[in-house]
């Protein structure tokens, strides 16, 4: 790897950890030398690239740093598209769309000889044609979620017996065939997953919940997956 390359992975290694991430990690996925790597990395703090920490404990790369855009690898080029692709087959209406807009942006911005990597890609992901409809606007549902408001569902269980819930939503969950909308549910007074073929109506409200939609991901994604087969009982 020329060393060029090597300064931009210890770089994209850094952003992609939230936390300190010492010389050993760093140089068994570069597949170098833990010498090299504190010599690259005094380089790159020489270069007023704001990386904090100090050999043996751990390097953090600060926020407010980040690269020209597009500095794609063609490996990233590949998640990339493949990624949309999944969305394109998986994803509601406006992300499939979003996942397309995303594409046709890359392969304008990247250089000419990296562009049949994403006109003519070597991965493809099937579209899912089994997948059942939602009764739910996903992308209202998606903004309460960064909104951190409240839903107020008439859902249907398995048995077709409706019950009123007030959730606060924190997560979408993409499955092959459903999609999972992931909360806290006011009624059970706890975590819960909706199927969103199942919602008969929902009013998307303003209230917001006390909690941030972060806070509640930790316990509710473990709580929702021990739940998921009952999807809203």
């Amino acid at each position: 790897m020329r060393r060029a390359d090597r300064l931009f992975q210890i770089i994209q290694v850094l952003r992609r950890h939230r936390g300190p991430v010492t010389a050993d990690v760093i140089a068994e996925e570069l597949e170098t030398s833990k010498r090299t790597i504190y010599r690259d990395i005094a380089d790159l703090m020489g270069q007023q690239v704001p990386i904090r920490g100090e050999a043996g404990v751990g390097y953090v790369l600060e926020g407010g740093y980040d690269l020209p855009p597009l500095m794609l690898t063609p490996d990233e080029i590949e998640a990339a598209v493949l990624g949309a692709q999944w969305v394109m087959g998986q994803g509601d209406p406006e992300l499939a769309r979003a996942a397309q807009d995303l594409v046709a942006k890359i392969a304008v911005a990247v250089p000419e000889r990296l562009r049949p990597m994403i006109l003519e890609p070597a991965t493809r992901a099937a579209k899912n044609w089994k997948a059942l409809p939602d009764r739910l606007d996903m992308a209202q549902a998606r903004r309460c979620i960064h909104g951190g408001r409240k839903i107020r569902l008439t859902y249907r269980d398995e048995q077709e017996q409706e019950t009123c819930r007030t959730i606060w939503p924190f997560a979408i969950g993409y499955h092959d065939t459903v999609r999972l909308l992931v909360a806290w549910c006011e009624l059970r007074n706890d975590f819960r997953s909706f199927r969103t073929d199942r919602v008969a109506v929902a009013e998307f409200l303003d209230d917001r919940y006390p909690e941030r939609p972060a806070a509640l991901r930790p316990a509710g994604g473990n709580s929702a997956r021990r739940r998921a087969s009952a999807c809203g009982t």
